[in-house]
């Protein structure tokens, strides 16, 4: 991927009928969803009503080793979390699980989403005490959930009146002494999937997960639903079921791992099937397709399949280079590219070449992938993206966090072409891009190419005000 989006966050937890090495299990399970953040994670484990935490900044196993996992120890339960900075700066004191302590018991939670009533609900707070210590929505979400378990008669009825109260995208799990719990927005914005160990059950952002510690799919954790998993039996709370569901279509161009299956949909082949509808919508004669590594390929494939052009090997890349989309600031996401891709010159010489990525976000590093396949000797470079152009923000934990920074609202689908130096530029459509997970069990959030969005979102989505420098601030006034 060219000018990289951000995703936020992926969650883990397990609950097992007796204690065993769970902190293992959410190690395994993390490194899967690894893809989904890398600037912090952390694991929570519960011996027996007892909550024992490790995070810190850094990919899983520069946080966790074998010392570090056996300190955690056994139990019954934990959680796990790995984390890009969507709300909050990338500090070690924004890492997750969060693991709150108050007068009626303990509890660690884990969120991936962004709540769009967060800053509202934190001034709220503010005025009446309360006192944060992180600058992200997950504090928050405890706080709301532990005022309302001070009057509640268990903590899932507590998380079940707390969702009348939060609103946005979230894919949550909290761990009680004694309970697991899933929840996920009416909306459902973010994947939850739920698994089974040979004793006990396991919730996910995504089924890779599952797959890395032997735990087999049963579903999906529904929109609006609650989980609650407490003495080796599994119910369901439904209060907030019902609703349209509004899935980010992204994951599945994108954010996935190929290998999880997201509302009953391979991603694999959903990617696919984006590359054959780009074909029908923009058919382009060339003489070898090529994907940009990773998720271009699956799309390139597609496309390839459904053209009849030969699908070629176009970049090696380079696997001990992160994400580059991962790194924090534009400069270190540009200098990651420089070592990330080198281009095969055997497949693209001489060539007319579709060149076939998921998107472009800012178009600063799009100019010099087309360059090394022009150097390499290609004659004819066509761009075809497949995910309609990013013209509006995300407010739901994809950091496209305004219009200014976005290409396609600067300018024309021309003047990117000779921006980018590409011989012509293809996006999928918004009507493409809903259709490439045939079958799936769910509507889609597109606001972000439409701008229509499924609930109300605010204005902007500044940062919390202690993250601003005074003059900064001064400047906001």
């Amino acid at each position: 991927m060219f000018d990289q989006l951000h995703e936020e966050c992926g969650v883990f937890g397990i609950y097992e009928d007796k204690p065993t090495d769970v902190a293992s299990s959410a190690y395994f399970a993390l490194y899967a969803l690894q893809h989904r953040g890398q600037e912090s994670c952390g694991i929570a484990v519960n011996d027996d009503g007892v909550i024992t935490c490790h995070k810190d900044v850094g990919l899983v196993p520069e946080v966790f080793d074998r010392d570090t996992l056996e300190k955690l120890g056994k139990g019954s339960m934990a959680v796990g979390h790995c984390r890009y900075s969507t709300t909050g700066n990338s500090s070690a004191i924004n890492a997750q699980p969060l693991v709150v302590r108050h007068c009626k018991g303990a509890m660690a939670l884990a969120h991936n989403g962004n709540l769009v009533n967060a800053q509202q609900l934190r001034h709220q707070l503010e005025l009446n005490g309360a006192i944060f210590h992180t600058t992200n929505d997950t504090e928050v979400i405890s706080y709301i959930i532990t005022r309302e378990r001070l009057m509640a008669g268990s903590i899932e009825e507590a998380v079940e009146k707390a969702m009348l109260t939060i609103k946005g995208a979230y894919s949550l799990i909290v761990m009680s002494p004694k309970k697991l719990i899933a929840a996920r927005d009416p909306n459902g914005f973010r994947p939850l999937c739920l698994g089974r160990t040979d004793g006990g059950y396991v919730i996910a952002s995504e089924s890779c997960a599952l797959d890395s510690i032997g735990a087999h799919l049963v579903r999906d954790v529904e929109p609006g639903e609650i989980i609650v998993i407490e003495n080796g039996e599994l119910r369901s709370i439904r209060t907030h079921c019902g609703g349209k569901s509004s899935f980010c279509v992204f994951e599945y161009v994108y954010f996935a791992r190929p290998d999880s299956v997201i509302e009953g949909v391979s991603v694999h082949e959903a990617r696919q099937n984006a590359g054959r509808i780009l074909y029908r919508e923009h058919p382009v004669e060339a003489d070898v397709v090529i994907g940009v590594p990773d998720s271009g390929l699956d799309a390139a494939l597609g496309f390839s399949k459904e053209s009849g052009i030969p699908y070629g090997v176009g970049f090696i890349k380079n696997r001990y280079i992160g994400r580059t989309f991962i790194q924090p600031t534009q400069g270190q996401r540009e200098n990651s590219v420089r070592i990330k891709l080198n281009v095969i010159a055997e497949t693209v010489k001489d060539k007319r070449v579709v060149l076939i990525d998921d998107s472009i976000v800012r178009g600063t590093t799009c100019a010099r992938i087309v360059k090394l396949l022009r150097e390499a000797g290609a004659k004819e470079v066509h761009f075809v993206v497949s995910a309609p152009p990013f013209v509006n923000p995300c407010y739901f934990g994809t950091d496209i966090d305004s219009r200014d920074k976005l290409i396609a609202c600067r300018m024309s689908i021309p003047e990117i072409e000779k921006q980018i130096g590409v011989d012509s530029l293809h996006y999928l459509s918004v009507d493409g891009v809903q259709k490439i997970a045939k079958g799936a069990n769910c509507d889609f959030c597109v606001g972000c190419f439409t701008g229509e969005y499924p609930v109300q979102v605010p204005g902007e989505m500044p940062k919390d005000k202690f993250e601003y420098k005074i003059s900064e601030k001064q400047n906001r006034k």
